[in-house]
C-alpha cells in the first residue's frame, strides 16, 4: 500500500472546548475541526479520548450551547463511513444519547481494549485509575449516578452549566500548572496503572488521555503514551497498525512530537 493510501487510527483527547473563554476556544475549535478535516482521507477510525469539552451535559431538550463545527465536522466524518468513538472524561461524563443518536459515535464509558493488525491497544481517559485519589473515585461514583443526573437535570440549564463551569475553571486552575509538570516516571500513576495491568494481560501500547502532558514511556515491550491536550500542545497520536506516533498539530501541519519523558527517563 502506497503512504498516500494508508489508513491509519488517530487519537486525541482533552480539547476542553469552552475554555478558557469563549474566544479561545471557538479558535481552537477551527484548528480541531482543520485537523479532522487533514486527516479524513487517510483515515480509518478516529477516538477521541475524553474532555473534549470543558463541561457536558444533556437535558432531555436542550444541549450545551456552541460546538457547532466540531459536532458538524463529526457528522460528515460518520456519514462518510469514518467511525468516531467518544470516551467520557471527568468533564463530559454526563453524555447520553445525543452524540450516539445525532452524530452517529460509539460512546464509551470506561475503558476499552482492542487488538488492530497484530497489536493490543489499552484505551481509556485515565481519571479514577490506579491507586490513590480516593476522594475523586468517590465523587466520580456519585456523579455517574443516576440519581445525581436526575438531581441534576431538575436544574434550570442557566443555573446548570453556569455552576458546572465556575467550579471546572476552579479545578483547572488549581491542577493546571502540576498537570505540565513530570516529576519521575515513578510519580506517573497512569503509567504504574498501566504496569500493574500489563502482569496479568500484556499490551503493546497503553492510550491515555487526562493526564495533559504529553508522554511517551516504553517498558516490558510495551508502550505508555499520554496523548496530551490542546489547550497547550495540541498533540494527537497515530496509529498504522505496528507503529504508534506521537504528532503535533501546528501551523496547519502535522508535525513530530518529541514527548519530557523521551528526555528525562
Amino acid at each position: 500500500m502506497s503512504e498516500t493510501n494508508k489508513k491509519y487510527t488517530y487519537f486525541a483527547s482533552d480539547f476542553h472546548l469552552g475554555a478558557p473563554n469563549d474566544a479561545e476556544s471557538l479558535q481552537r475549535e477551527k484548528e480541531i475541526v482543520a485537523w479532522l478535516t487533514s486527516i479524513e482521507s487517510s483515515a480509518n477510525c478516529i477516538y477521541l479520548v475524553g474532555d473534549i469539552f470543558d463541561f457536558w451535559f444533556e437535558y432531555k431538550h436542550v444541549i450545551p450551547k456552541g460546538f457547532s463545527r466540531l459536532q458538524g465536522k463529526i457528522a460528515e466524518l460518520t456519514d462518510n463511513g469514518i467511525p468516531v468513538h467518544f470516551f467520557y472524561g471527568n468533564h463530559d461524563m454526563w453524555m447520553f444519547e445525543y452524540f450516539k443518536k445525532e452524530l452517529g459515535v460509539e460512546i464509551h464509558s470506561d475503558d476499552i481494549q482492542i487488538s488492530i493488525g497484530t497489536k493490543k491497544l489499552f484505551i481509556a481517559h485515565g481519571d479514577g485509575l490506579g491507586k490513590g485519589d480516593k476522594g475523586y473515585k468517590f465523587i466520580k461514583k456519585i456523579f455517574r449516578s443516576s440519581f445525581c443526573q436526575w438531581i441534576f437535570a431538575r436544574l434550570h440549564p442557566n443555573f446548570g452549566f453556569s455552576a458546572a463551569n465556575f467550579f471546572s475553571k476552579t479545578s483547572r486552575s488549581k491542577n493546571g500548572p502540576r498537570d505540565k509538570q513530570f516529576n519521575g516516571i515513578e510519580n506517573e500513576w497512569l503509567y504504574n496503572y498501566s504496569k500493574e495491568v500489563n502482569t496479568n494481560n500484556k499490551f503493546d501500547f497503553f492510550i491515555y488521555g487526562h493526564r495533559h502532558l504529553p508522554l511517551k514511556i516504553t517498558f516490558d515491550a510495551s508502550v505508555y503514551f499520554n496523548l496530551g491536550e490542546w489547550i497547550t500542545y495540541q498533540t494527537f497520536g497515530k496509529f498504522d497498525g505496528e507503529n504508534f506516533e506521537l504528532l503535533q498539530w501546528k501551523n496547519g501541519k502535522e508535525l513530530p512530537y518529541k514527548t519530557l519523558a523521551e528526555n528525562d527517563v
